[in-house]
């Protein structure tokens, strides 16, 4: 998805008033995205108020609340409600160091006119790295050796990198991300994304397939759907089916958009099949859920976003838009009430 840039008149650049900005957030979350490094490079530039406000404001309401300008937000960040508008009415943009706004941006904010920028586009590069990491593994047959050694049974014959096809379903922003990683290996590239041209398409230097092609003809299969009322178990069995011997799946995108009733039922009786999930639905699974009962489904607690110090990366770009709003610059991260209706 490309990216708008948006011109804003947040400020005067040549003013000696520093705008005020609140952090936002759940405490814990707030210190990753940012940690003393990145508040210290904020604060040349702005005044950071005192205390937080998170997703429970109405209990503990900071009374700076009213005086900020600006958000910097993360994970645990308040609802955009009537209420809260009401209680800054001097806000003018949130920037948001996570990814998906959905949980808190409101059709009331975007009425306001309140800027609203999240590094969602930051939190997509460990999720490539990660698949990656996955891909290339997957190719050795990786997953399905370390299992058969552990029962001592004969392996498997192995694909490998040289010369295979890695399918990817959805090209936004960390499908193409995950592109330009894989330039670098002697793969072949094909993928689905009904949105894709076939002039996007040559110049990423991929092949523009069909869904049921990408299944049929790929060595692994990485999903970065976002999760929408149309794309909700759009993954099931009649695609599953499809899948080349010894061939893997890999969902980092959201668990909803794989239908894991038929996954189950595909792979318990094609054992030569892996799946990688790192999301699921719901996250985690039930504890009964018929995943954790597939020895081919591996499954990993949604780590491929931004962990640990890759928070902070998040934290940085927001604290760098922060200053391009203030600059009166072009955005390079805002999200509209359009691009929200397409987003995960």
């Amino acid at each position: 998805m490309q990216q708008p840039h948006f011109q804003l008149s947040h400020g005067d650049p040549t003013s000696s008033v520093q705008p005020k900005v609140l952090l936002a957030g759940d405490p814990q979350k707030i210190d990753l995205a940012f940690p003393q490094s990145v508040k210290a490079k904020a604060m040349a530039r702005v005044e950071i108020l005192p205390g937080h406000c998170s997703s429970d404001w109405r209990q503990g309401a900071p009374a700076v609340l009213s005086s900020a300008d600006y958000i910097l937000g993360t994970w645990g960040m308040p609802m955009l409600d009537e209420q809260f508008l009401e209680a800054a009415p001097n806000l003018r943009g949130v920037f948001y160091a996570a990814g998906s706004v959905k949980g808190f941006a409101t059709e009331a904010s975007y009425a306001r006119g309140i800027t609203i920028s999240s590094a969602w586009a930051a939190n997509g590069i460990p999720v490539a790295e990660y698949t990656l990491a996955t891909i290339l593994l997957s190719l050795k047959q990786f997953w399905a050796h370390s299992r058969q050694s552990r029962e001592r049974q004969k392996t498997l014959n192995i694909s490998g990198g040289y010369g295979s096809t890695v399918g990817i379903v959805s090209l936004g922003a960390i499908g193409r991300y995950l592109v330009d990683l894989l330039k670098k290996f002697d793969l072949r590239v094909i993928a689905y994304d009904p949105y894709l041209s076939k002039e996007d398409a040559a110049l990423m230097g991929v092949e523009s397939v069909s869904l049921e092609t990408v299944f049929e003809q790929s060595d692994v299969v990485s999903l970065h759907t976002p999760w929408l009322p149309e794309t909700e178990g759009m993954i099931h069995a009649g695609l599953i089916s499809r899948m080349k011997q010894g061939a893997t799946l890999i969902n980092t995108s959201r668990g909803a958009i794989v239908n894991e009733t038929d996954l189950c039922m595909v792979l318990q009786s094609r054992v030569d099949l892996t799946a990688i999930l790192d999301v699921t639905y719901p996250e985690p699974p039930l504890k009964d859920s018929p995943l954790y009962d597939c020895p081919n489904i591996i499954i990993t607690p949604h780590i491929a976003g931004s962990m640990g110090g890759e928070v902070a990366r998040m934290g940085n770009w927001m604290v760098d838009e922060l200053f391009r709003a203030i600059n009166g610059r072009p955005l390079q991260h805002a999200v509209s009430l359009e691009m929200l209706a397409k987003m995960a």
